[in-house]
């Protein structure tokens, strides 16, 4: 399979088109909105997991994710379960741990709302993160479900801190089944809770030892995907290799390359900290693998052998619209309001310091 195939590919699936649905929206808020990310005390720019509100000596982290209708009504109580997972995976890819969540939950009658909530109360256990409250409405004509999370972070790893040079890494449980017929890999439902919790553990530890900046948790987009929003963010190109991406045995490349993994991370770390960000996933039995390089950009190139065809030109078109001066600011006032809150810098991770 070429590297010009695989790129067709990417760009007609459902998790891309979503991504780029984004981009209105954004230009949307801009026109509406009265004020911008930094009004809020925001540390990064709009386009990150979560918002990350500086707050003492660290971070307050906010995140919202919706699902949508034919996921809730054929498999009410994976969607419940998925709406505190996919949160709960927000914040640990920020280098944060969950405090807590809600929900709002629209249903026709309470027999697919009693699914969907068992579903939630299933990964709140698992995840150890308590449902706190909500909104509910069983008199709905179709089926809604949208959860919001809460967490803190002591140090943030960020859309916005992928540099040239950097690695990108990529680490997925591949511990897991399909969840059929949707892509969804999961690796989750049948894991024991305190080793969910353990791997998730791996995020914030490698915030607080320096050893990561940026990063993102891999969403609908896949993994490839996910690794160019961090790159718009970060206003960076690279070059990705996907026959590095870890990858199940027997599953067809390019229906995992769409896939949402239940534990899925792809980081842009300091080649002289890969070393050590690689063992300490592989030390928690995490696939993961350095499959590319950041460079100066604009363009994201895909690689496979020794052929490799062009995937995005930000330049051209964007992605989502995300952006460290998105809302109007200067593309410094990302990296301003993070020093100010006492984030760490590339230097000061380099050499392992915390700050």
């Amino acid at each position: 399979m070429t590297p010009a195939t695989i790129v067709a590919a990417l760009l007609e699936s459902r998790g891309f088109a979503h991504k780029r649905d984004i981009a209105a929206v954004m230009g949307a808020l801009g026109q509406h909105s009265s004020t911008g990310w930094r009004a809020a005390g925001q540390a990064t720019g709009l386009g990150d997991d979560c918002a990350a509100l500086a707050d003492g000596d660290g971070y307050l982290l906010f995140a919202i994710e919706g699902f949508v209708e034919d996921f809730i009504a054929r498999m009410p109580w994976f969607a419940g379960y998925c709406g505190v997972m996919v949160n709960v995976s927000d914040i640990y890819a920020m280098g944060g741990r969950p405090l807590a969540v809600v929900d709002a939950l629209w249903s026709r009658g309470m027999e697919p709302a009693d699914e969907v909530l068992r579903g939630m109360a299933a990964a709140s256990a698992a995840y150890g993160v308590p449902i706190v409250g909500g909104h509910s409405n069983t008199r709905s004509e179709k089926g809604q479900l949208a959860v919001s999370v809460l967490g803190r972070a002591r140090h943030l790893i960020t859309s916005f801190d992928a540099r040239p040079g950097d690695d990108l890494v990529m680490a997925v449980d591949l511990r897991g089944v399909y969840q059929e017929p949707f892509p969804y890999w999961n690796a989750s439902t049948s894991a024991p809770g305190e080793r969910l919790r353990g791997d998730l553990e791996i995020l914030p530890a490698l915030a607080e030892a320096g050893l990561c900046l940026a990063g993102k948790d891999i969403s609908m987009a896949g993994a490839v995907g996910t690794a160019l929003m961090l790159l718009e963010c970060s206003g960076a190109g690279a070059v990705i290799d996907v026959d590095c991406i870890p990858r199940p045995p027997g599953v067809n490349l390019l229906r995992w390359l769409v896939s949402f993994p239940s534990y899925g991370f792809v980081l842009s770390v300091a080649p002289d900290s890969t070393e050590e960000v690689l063992a300490r996933f592989a030390d928690r039995g995490i696939a993961a693998a350095a499959c590319g390089r950041v460079t100066d950009g604009p363009e994201a190139w895909l690689r496979t052998g020794s052929d490799q065809a062009l995937l995005w030109d930000f330049a051209t078109a964007p992605l989502m619209g995300c952006t460290a001066g998105a809302d109007g600011t200067e593309a410094e006032a990302t990296a301003e309001a993070r020093a100010t809150a006492g984030h760490a810098t590339r230097q000061n991770a380099v050499c392992g310091s915390a700050a």
